[in-house]
């Protein structure tokens, strides 16, 4: 018997399917007004994404019996939208693709359902896209956590609220992993509240990296002199490490810079900072000072990095 809770949820997850399927119009007679029906145009799809499958394959990718799809595919045959021929390699084994008239039908239906999504995706903001997207991937994790590839991560320009998430969380993993204190908080504090009084959106940057819709990761950049760029307060969270997230932020300042006719950007880290470095180093920045120091509490060793655009 299932307990209250699971009762709870299996109820939850049955609404949403209800919903959605309302929502994409599946219980309609046909996909995305064809006389096809949803395992119909699953079919399709599967032969349309191939030159040449087969019965077995088909029935394997989406859970089908046999028999079932064997009749299906003779309709198809019927109708003029597969080609059947024996395999050069395997006479036992039956080749299908799709005929002219196929391709035709499957660029129907596909058109149709791009649409569809399309004009549900189109009603939304820009950061609501962002969410259903990245919940739907967590979703599909869940599900088949094997099948679904990798997380989804999306980076996206800071907007409101984004700016205190930065400060505490610099402010709770360097003082959990490294032990600095009030005196970092205070330096990210200021670099926070210079870019919210100062922001050139023309000139500056700040991307907050986001895994499965949640805040996992930021990155500024700011204006260091006439044609130089500040790259500050690289972050990304613990948990969200080894996913490429740190590369892919400085990529994107790279781009940036570029794009707004930088020179060269410049960074000030630690040497401690391995794995910053190391994301430093693979995209093309070079060291070209180090300088001991004592601060947040700590004898450190301050390194400066560069790269020429």
């Amino acid at each position: 018997m299932a307990t209250p809770q699971l009762a709870e949820r299996i109820g939850a997850v049955r609404r949403f399917n209800r919903f959605y399927t309302r929502q994409i119009g599946l219980l309609r007679d046909g996909m995305v007004d064809t006389r096809f029906s949803l395992t119909e145009a699953r079919v399709l799809y599967e032969l349309g994404q191939t030159q040449e499958t087969t019965a077995t394959a088909i029935a394997a990718a989406l859970g089908l019996d046999h028999g079932y799809l064997s009749r299906l595919l003779g309709r198809f045959a019927k109708a003029d939208l597969i080609i059947r021929k024996t395999s050069p390699e395997d006479g036992r084994q039956t080749l299908l693709s799709l005929s002219a008239k196929g391709r035709a039908t499957f660029r129907q239906l596909d058109h149709g359902s791009e649409k569809l999504v399309g004009a549900l995706l189109e009603a939304m903001a820009e950061p609501r896209q962002q969410q259903m997207v990245a919940a739907m991937q967590t979703i599909e994790r869940c599900l088949a956590p094997d099948a679904a590839g990798a997380p989804a991560v999306l980076l996206r320009p800071h907007r409101t609220g984004d700016m205190g998430w930065v400060l505490e969380r610099h402010a709770a993993c360097y003082g959990n992993e490294y032990g600095w204190g009030g005196a970092f908080e205070a330096l990210a504090a200021e670099i926070v509240t210079k870019f919210l009084r100062e922001f050139d959106a023309a000139r500056e940057q700040c991307w907050i990296a986001e895994l499965d819709g949640a805040r996992a990761g930021s990155v500024f950049l700011v204006k260091g002199g006439e044609d130089i760029a500040k790259l500050r307060l690289l972050l990304v969270e613990p948990q969200a490490r080894g996913l490429g997230i740190g590369r892919r932020l400085v990529d994107e300042c790279i781009r940036f810079a570029r794009a707004a006719r930088y020179r060269r950007i410049t960074l000030w880290t630690q040497s401690i900072l391995t794995d910053a470095r190391a994301i430093y180093e693979r995209a093309g920045f070079r060291m070209v000072r180090q300088e001991p120091h004592c601060s947040f509490g700590h004898d450190l060793i301050g390194e400066t990095w560069e790269l020429d655009l």
